[in-house]
């Protein structure tokens, strides 16, 4: 008889932890700087990007950006599209905007996931996806962890990125 109420015990715990997590501070937000290179090719023509997070169980948290000229071309950013865009149009048509040219690029993520809720302090994977016609296909992971203490970490340069800078701030 103990060993069942212990199993009520012990599965009214675990339904209960969530709820004691502790979400990121209100004022925390991650910059980034993203950087297209020039790339010389006798065709050029503008990456399709994808940016963005996932938690430490590798579940989609939140697309940050999505830089693709037509939707009949989102299935090229293969990562991301399997992960998120073929089962989210809302995400699609969210977040969605121009491809872009050559440069320097900046843009914040909130903190917030996909439903507009503030995420749990905690590991989580920043991830950017780089496809261009004629061109090369880059895929890259950075793990962080979010909590109540700033960083920036510098990710290398690839064939079809330039340098990437993430900065998380507590303002």
């Amino acid at each position: 008889m103990k060993g069942i109420y212990f199993s009520y015990w012990l599965l009214g715990l675990m339904v209960a932890l969530p709820s004691w997590a502790k979400t990121i501070p209100a004022s925390a937000s991650m910059g980034v700087e993203f950087e297209l290179p020039q790339v010389e090719a006798s065709i050029y023509a503008r990456p399709y990007v994808a940016v963005w997070i996932e938690d430490k169980k590798r579940q989609p948290v939140r697309t940050i950006q999505l830089w693709v000229g037509d939707d009949e071309w989102l299935k090229d950013l293969r990562s991301w599209w399997r992960k998120v865009g073929r089962d989210d149009r809302s995400v699609v048509d969210a977040v969605t905007s121009a491809t872009r040219p050559v440069g320097q690029h900046r843009f914040t993520w909130d903190g917030l996931d996909q439903q507009g809720n503030r995420v749990e302090q905690g590991d989580y994977i920043f991830y950017v996806e780089v496809v261009r016609e004629h061109g090369g296909r880059n895929y890259i992971r950075q793990k962080i962890t979010l909590g109540e203490e700033s960083f920036d970490l510098q990710i290398a340069p690839t064939e079809e990125t330039g340098n990437i800078a993430l900065h998380y701030q507590l303002n």
